[in-house]
């Protein structure tokens, strides 16, 4: 029903020292293993905080956290690209729109990668499930030109009212 995906050949996280990867500072309820959990169980697009001349923007990317690393994929001349490539700094929330609300949002450096951009996609696209799609053949038209974006997360904090939100506690 489709090609055998495999891990695109990627550079290691920068973060990485050996085999032993060095973890964001951490805040909020959620231990390490709560919100490397959240973030590679939950299947909706990273709210990006990116700085540029007149202030900052925030755009909605697909992602795929692995490795201790967001990942994300676009074109070379997307806006958010411009922005990183000017500043490398970035903000980032990973959390649904309804309630009990919970999530994960911090901050991090980005590097722009033109190399992995179309493997990345492809796993995107698998990831979010469109990959049988028109959307994932017009996407992938435009392969040659897309790039990958890798967050390294340098701070996160984690939310969770679902405790507080229940309707009928206990």
């Amino acid at each position: 029903m489709g090609k055998t995906r495999t891990m695109p050949n990627l550079p290691p996280d920068s973060e990485t020292l050996g085999s032993e990867t060095v973890q964001p500072s951490l805040s909020g309820p959620w231990d390490f293993a709560s919100v490397k959990q959240h973030l590679e169980r939950t299947a909706i697009p990273i709210r990006l905080a990116t700085v540029g001349p007149k202030g900052p923007t925030v755009q909605s990317l697909w992602f795929e956290y692995r490795e201790g690393s967001i990942w994300c994929a676009t074109q070379s001349d997307a806006l958010v690209v411009r922005r990183l490539r000017q500043d490398q700094r970035c903000g980032f929330e990973v959390a649904g729109d309804r309630p009990p609300y919970s999530g994960v949002r911090g901050l991090g450096v980005a590097n722009i990668l033109e190399g992995p951009g179309a493997d990345v996609l492809d796993r995107l696209l698998h990831r979010y499930q469109f990959s049988e799609t028109g959307l994932a053949a017009w996407l992938t038209s435009r392969a040659a030109s897309e790039v990958a974006i890798c967050i390294t997360p340098k701070e996160m904090t984690s939310w969770d009212f679902k405790k507080r939100m229940d309707p009928d506690p206990k």
